[in-house]
């Protein structure tokens, strides 16, 4: 471990403390876990800290841990649905990735850090508009990548790889009209050709 990160651990623990319910190194970068309720207290403290000085919201993506780790569920979180902020500190030169885990995978609700830091509007309309992830405090939270009409949310592990609805122009109504899904599923297997004996005998 570098000595920079090992800074940036210390100044961590000594300001968050019993705030952080967890926290790494991956990828040469440090991660941090914090909980629901202290999410927003916390990330505001990562900004104005003098010795974090986390001014730049580089990034913030919300994540679906249903199916993680496959059949067997290794290492699967207890929570479906959260929201992963990558920050940076442009004083100190050092990054930070936070994660945070929404209560209820029903109805996931989270923060909004747009007060902190304004970048992160498009940010968590997008995760809304994905992942369905509410964020409380956003002043204007709706759809940003799909159409206002449509239905889920897409990036879901348990969204139809057809989606739900359909839509098409009418020309008999002169607009665009939506439907239930026309295709049928099936499965394609690509049909191989091998010759007898192909390889035997090359070097």
């Amino acid at each position: 471990m570098s000595a920079r990160l090992e800074k940036l651990k210390t100044a961590l623990m000594s300001r968050l403390g019993k705030r952080l319910i967890r926290m790494d190194e991956a990828l040469r970068e440090v991660r941090a876990e914090v909980a629901a309720a202290d999410y927003l207290e916390v990330m505001r403290e990562l900004r104005d800290a003098p010795e974090l000085a986390f001014s730049m919201l580089i990034d913030l993506c919300g994540v679906d841990y249903a199916a993680y780790g496959g059949e067997a569920g290794e290492n699967r979180p207890a929570r479906q649905f959260a929201v992963v902020t990558h920050l940076l500190s442009v004083t100190h030169n050092w990054r930070l990735r936070v994660r945070v885990f929404a209560e209820d995978d029903a109805a996931p609700r989270i923060s909004s850090v747009v007060p902190i830091w304004s970048g992160a509007d498009w940010f968590e309309r997008e995760a809304f508009d994905m992942y369905g992830i509410f964020f409380d405090g956003h002043h204007d939270l709706r759809r940003i990548l799909t159409d206002y009409g449509f239905v889920g949310h897409p990036f879901r592990k348990d969204f139809p790889v057809c989606g739900h609805v359909e839509m098409r122009y009418d020309p008999e109504q002169k607009r665009v009209v939506y439907q239930p899904v026309s295709i049928e599923p099936r499965e394609i297997t690509p049909r191989v050709r091998r010759e007898t004996g192909w390889g035997k005998g090359h070097a």
